[in-house]
């Protein structure tokens, strides 16, 4: 069955960017009877075999939106876990990461992490720099308008004229910088709202949510999201036949 589902993905026509909002490993461990943080334990095997299935699918590069600039907020306890979490997995994943062409990238105020936790991952980040085969963000104390706020002051301090400001200029000051914009983004455990994820880089984003909760979603989910992606008609404000020409363009 699984052969078969991915059997139906158009390679060619594959996603360059997925960007994922990993939701509901809180309600995943209540339904179970354990804590939140069982929950988020068990979404970290998600992460793995998410990150490994873009891979073998052929997709460039995944976003994962693993810690808000608002997750600060939630109990000392809830933090600190998922603080030690993130650390685990990047000295747990590093030489996996790095074996298997993947190269490890971050975004969001990454100053405001612990030390222990910010030097992990600038090693980790350091480590896999000449991964070829996929790019994996991580956005942590990420805020999409934080990220609006921070690329307004680089503007400011590099005292670029107001006319000189447009949607290419501004682009380089964000965090994705150096990322193509997201093709799709999916949301998992049903909410439909983006919670301040890339609130600039969604503008023409697809965008696909699915009840699953984040710790039971596999290879076979993201394959159904790509296909989904693939049945889609992307006008970027033009209508169908525009749309088309400009694809044969």
């Amino acid at each position: 069955m699984k052969g078969k589902l991915e059997s139906l993905v158009d390679k060619n026509n594959l996603p360059a960017h997925i960007v994922i909002i990993m939701d509901g490993n809180g309600r995943w461990a209540n339904k179970k009877n354990l804590d939140r943080i069982s929950g988020h334990r068990e979404g970290m095997k998600s992460v793995r075999a998410v990150v490994q299935g873009a891979k073998d699918l052929g997709v460039k590069h995944i976003t994962l939106y693993a810690f808000s600039a608002q997750n600060w907020q939630r109990p000392k306890v809830e933090v600190n876990a998922l603080m030690e979490l993130l650390k685990q997995y990047l000295l747990r994943e590093g030489d996996k990461l790095l074996e298997n062409g993947i190269r490890l990238n971050a975004i969001g105020r990454l100053w405001e992490l612990p030390q222990d936790v910010h030097e992990v991952l600038e090693e980790t980040i350091e480590k896999t720099k000449d991964g070829k085969e996929l790019t994996l963000t991580l956005a942590l104390s990420y805020g999409g308008r934080e990220e609006i706020i921070d690329a307004v002051k680089k503007i400011s301090c590099e005292k670029i004229a107001p006319e000189d400001v447009n949607q290419t200029n501004f682009a380089r000051f964000l965090y994705t910088s150096d990322l193509p914009e997201p093709d799709l983004l999916i949301r998992t455990s049903g909410e439909m709202r983006l919670s301040n994820f890339m609130l600039w880089q969604l503008a023409y984003t697809e965008i696909y949510v699915t009840k699953t909760l984040w710790p039971n979603f596999r290879k076979r989910h993201l394959i159904k999201a790509i296909l989904n992606y693939q049945r889609r008609e992307r006008r970027f404000g033009l209508t169908g036949d525009q749309a088309k020409k400009r694809e044969v363009i």
